[in-house]
């Protein structure tokens, strides 16, 4: 199998040859051809360049051996079309004027894909022509808590302390935000499906800080729409979602993703076997060193147990990762799963 079928076939619970695997950020971090693009250009120049964001999202395939290929552009591109002022630091996204009130989500406007963000859409396209079948094209969006959190923070924050109190103290306000975030988001995530995405995942990584009631009463229904509106399998990926797992899994999501503070297997019991996961390996094993994050991944495919897995980090690559180290891990993941399915099949009786 290519590394596209492969993925996609995961994606769809359908037997597979290997185990498909991909990287959270895997397009950036340490490779050297990154590397050398970042001594000329900033993020935001590469994100918005076309042929560069192309050339970034494709570098991990050869250079990694993944089965897919997430674009690099950030989910706050979104938000800096609908008009705020967003400036992507060291530290993570900066907004100097937070939305807080109804005047401030009044003044958010709709989103035009092609006019707006059509650079992401090139790189879409640009990235599609280059693997040609090789690894599958992923790409990506925010989710609606996490958007409207950082809107209303203003900045990386532990909590979504002033997220959270906006919404129980203004519901009428936080809906309206979040309506006009779903609405943009779905044309955006519409556009790259119709560029040449062939799986998108929904990065919702602050939702896990809401109880199981917050997330059905103020989330779920705006993941929902986001994830119903492609035709294309989706990853529904939520952090330190333990919690919530019953509750994102019922907002959608062809894959839901698991972190790495969570014991796949147990996942699976919950989600029930039919219902394809991605995860889990925890990102301090990379930064650990190949053995271990080999002996990691070794218990992340025995506790995912088959079909209906992608092989994933529960969580974002360490910047700092070793690609060398990322790249033992894929190709082991690669080897032992494979070889896991021959020797099954030669246990198989020929009239089974």
């Amino acid at each position: 199998m290519t590394g596209a079928e492969r993925l996609l076939a995961a994606c769809r619970g359908e037997p597979v040859d290997a185990t498909p695997l991909w990287i959270m950020r895997q397009a950036g971090g340490r490779l050297p051809g990154y590397l050398a693009m970042r001594e000329r250009h900033s993020v935001m120049e590469i994100s918005r360049t076309p042929e560069l964001c192309a050339e970034v999202t494709v570098g991990p395939v050869d250079a990694l051996g993944v089965d897919g290929a997430v674009l690099y552009a950030d989910i706050m591109l979104l938000v800096g079309a609908m008009g705020v002022d967003v400036e992507l630091t060291s530290d993570g996204p900066v907004i100097r004027r937070p939305v807080r009130s109804l005047a401030d989500v009044q003044a958010l406007r709709p989103v035009d894909p092609e006019a707006d963000l059509g650079f992401v859409v090139e790189a879409i396209r640009r990235v599609r022509a280059e693997l040609a079948g090789r690894a599958a094209v992923i790409g990506i969006a925010g989710g609606p808590f996490t958007l409207a959190a950082y809107l209303v923070e203003g900045a990386p924050s532990r909590d979504q302390l002033h997220a959270r109190a906006l919404m129980h103290a203004d519901p009428a306000t936080w809906h309206d935000l979040l309506e006009r975030l779903t609405a943009s988001t779905v044309a955006y995530v519409r556009a790259q499906e119709e560029a040449g995405a062939q799986v998108i995942q929904c990065f919702d990584t602050w939702a896990g800080s809401l109880t199981a009631a917050e997330y059905v009463g103020f989330v779920a229904p705006y993941a929902r729409r986001i994830l119903d509106a492609v035709a294309v399998p989706t990853i529904h990926h939520v952090a330190r979602s333990s919690l919530l797992l019953d509750e994102v899994a019922s907002a959608g999501g062809t894959v839901v993703g698991v972190d790495s503070r969570q014991d796949i297997a147990a996942a699976r019991r919950t989600l029930g076997a039919a219902r394809p996961v991605q995860g889990n390996l925890d990102p301090a094993l990379v930064l650990a060193g190949s053995a271990l994050a080999r002996r990691g991944a070794d218990e992340v495919l025995a506790a995912a147990d088959g079909s209906g897995h992608v092989f994933n980090l529960g969580e974002a690559a360490p910047r700092d990762a070793d690609p060398t180290v990322l790249r033992d891990v894929a190709r082991h993941v690669h080897d032992r799963s494979a070889a896991a399915r021959a020797t099954v099949a030669e246990e198989v009786p020929a009239h089974a």
